[in-house]
């Protein structure tokens, strides 16, 4: 959780951002992001250059090259000098600008090797900011922040596009870390899954699955095989926003992923030969901007399901998109399941005749502000193409932990939000949960959809349709024409009404009728 002075901080430069002209968020976050990105090659550099020094060995990986870069004068400037540890250093304004827009953004658009994602990115990369005075102020913003805590870098990103006040274009918003985390926890990536998003963005998905490795399989990092398949198999992200693009790419490599698969593609536009069959999970929140035309659709999507809703479209991608066995958590907007179309229908009786439909969580309709009020649920779902649904798990979620309103404060404490409340131990990388009570779970009803979700073959079973979790019979759900709105097999608990002999009643209303009159008369007397 960011500080009340980090926050502070944040804002000064993001205010001095828009008095420098730049009113675009996307572009600021942008900039932010290159310097951050700066800070964390020197020091994967300098990790390097110490355990070269303690194994008594020439060092494994070098980024910054031996020479100059051959820009301008007497062969240009030295690579070494445009690391971040020498340029933040630098005592005169003008100086560190001209170095870092004349050689550091050179450099930064080169360095990679061709054909990685960070290359194919980065060819785009401009240097927008404004002034010397500006650069001085976020560099200085930079190199303050705790850059060894992956928790504090993925919090100041929150905080930087939590000031995107507005669904973006294409019906583009933000989704919460806390619900990624949720969805990321109910999957349980495994070391050999093949992990796709769709509609990226800046890959919160994507970090968070690596986070969730990182943290419940370290041993993938042990073998040379694992290892290589976690940095340059295992990560891959779509988007046609190219700011977008370079934003995910970076956040993958900062997050300790060598080489992502984030790439160009619209998903619903072009075909999908080579993903097909391809990817063993799904994880995404994709815009849903309402209708294409059956023109720019992809025609294998067409296939699946004829509409020109985005948001069915997309249902259709992720089926075609997985391999079979393969699973999927994905966030859609309530329509979807209970809309009357043809097309609607027809999806939902594929996910849940031919496929294997696991759960629906429903979200409050919160979630989502300041962005959006719109109503959406978390879909789960294994692709088998040859059925397999028995039971679907329903969970009405209704808190989230953090207000519901506009301003979206916390309920908890930090250490008791999100699906795996607990404290890390940053030093000993040691976690200890916390059990929540039973008046924090009705504030943060995450830790019990984990919970739950992983009864949901055995106990859960058992539970009455009026508690907030259950199950479905398949049978019931085709009866009721396929739909999948909670509401639609949810028993709402009426209290008993309390019946009394009409003569009691009347006597009772007679006595208050007396009662009436005593005290208007009285009132009467004293005036």
């Amino acid at each position: 959780m960011l500080t009340g002075e980090l926050r502070s901080k944040i804002d000064g430069v993001w205010n001095a951002f828009w008095a420098g002209g730049i009113a675009n968020p996307l572009e600021v976050i942008e900039q932010i992001t290159y310097l951050l990105f700066m800070r964390g090659l020197d020091e994967a550099q300098l990790l390097e250059e110490n355990k070269a020094t303690r194994l008594k060995r020439p060092i494994e990986r070098r980024i910054f090259p031996d020479g100059k870069d051959g820009i301008g004068k007497g062969g240009g400037v030295a690579y070494e000098e445009m690391r971040w540890s020498k340029l933040k250093n630098i005592s005169d304004p003008k100086t560190m600008f001209d170095l870092v827009s004349e050689h550091v953004f050179p450099f930064l658009r080169n360095m990679a090797e061709t054909g990685t994602a960070h290359s194919t990115h980065m060819k785009g990369a401009r240097f927008t900011i404004p002034s010397p005075a500006l650069l001085v102020k976020v560099v200085d913003l930079i190199d303050k922040l705790p850059m060894e805590d992956r928790d504090t870098k993925g919090d100041l990103y929150e905080y930087m596009l939590s000031k995107i006040a507005t669904a973006g274009q294409n019906g583009q918003f933000r989704t919460p870390r806390h619900i990624i985390s949720l969805m990321v926890e109910m999957t349980a990536p495994g070391p050999k899954d093949i992990i796709v998003d769709p509609a990226c963005g800046t890959c919160g998905f994507l970090v968070a699955a690596g986070e969730y490795l990182r943290e419940n399989h370290p041993k993938l990092f042990h073998e040379k095989e694992s290892r290589d398949h976690f940095h340059e198999e295992m990560f891959h992200g779509f988007d046609f926003d190219g700011t977008m693009l370079r934003i995910g790419s970076m956040n993958m490599t900062l997050h300790g992923v060598d080489d992502p698969d984030i790439r160009y593609k619209d998903s619903l536009s072009q075909e999908h030969a080579g993903d097909e069959d391809r990817y063993s999970l799904v994880l995404a929140n994709p815009p849903f901007a309402g209708s294409l035309d059956y023109e720019t659709t992809a025609k294998d999507l067409l296939s699946v399901v004829k509409t020109k809703k985005t948001e069915l479209l997309f249902m259709a991608l992720f089926l075609k998109l997985l391999k079979p066995g393969g699973r999927a958590a994905v966030i859609v907007p309530d329509g979807v399941l209970f809309g009357s179309s043809t097309a609607h229908k027809a999806i939902r009786k594929m996910l849940v005749e031919d496929h294997k439909l696991d759960g629906i969580v429903k979200l409050p309709s919160g979630v989502f502000r300041p962005y959006a009020g719109v109503s959406t649920a978390i879909v789960l779902f294994t692709k088998t193409n040859s059925g397999g649904t028995d039971n679907v798990w329903f969970y009405d979620c209704q808190a989230d932990g953090i207000s519901l309103d506009d301003k979206r404060t916390p309920l908890l404490p930090p250490e008791k939000l999100g699906p795996c409340p607990g404290t890390w131990d940053e030093n000993q990388l040691h976690f200890t949960p916390l059990a929540l009570s039973d008046e924090e779970l009705t504030k943060n009803n995450l830790p019990d959809i984990a919970a739950r979700w992983k009864e949901r073959d055995g106990s859960e079973r058992d539970r009455p349709r009026t508690a907030q979790s259950f199950c479905v019979p398949k049978a019931e759900i085709a009866a009721a024409g396929y739909d999948l709105s909670i509401n639609r097999y949810k028993e709402v608990v009426h209290e008993a009404a309390e019946h009394r002999p009409p003569k009691e009643i009347i006597a009772e209303l007679k006595a208050l009728e007396k009662e009436i009159a005593d005290g208007l008369a009285e009132l009467e007397g004293m005036l």
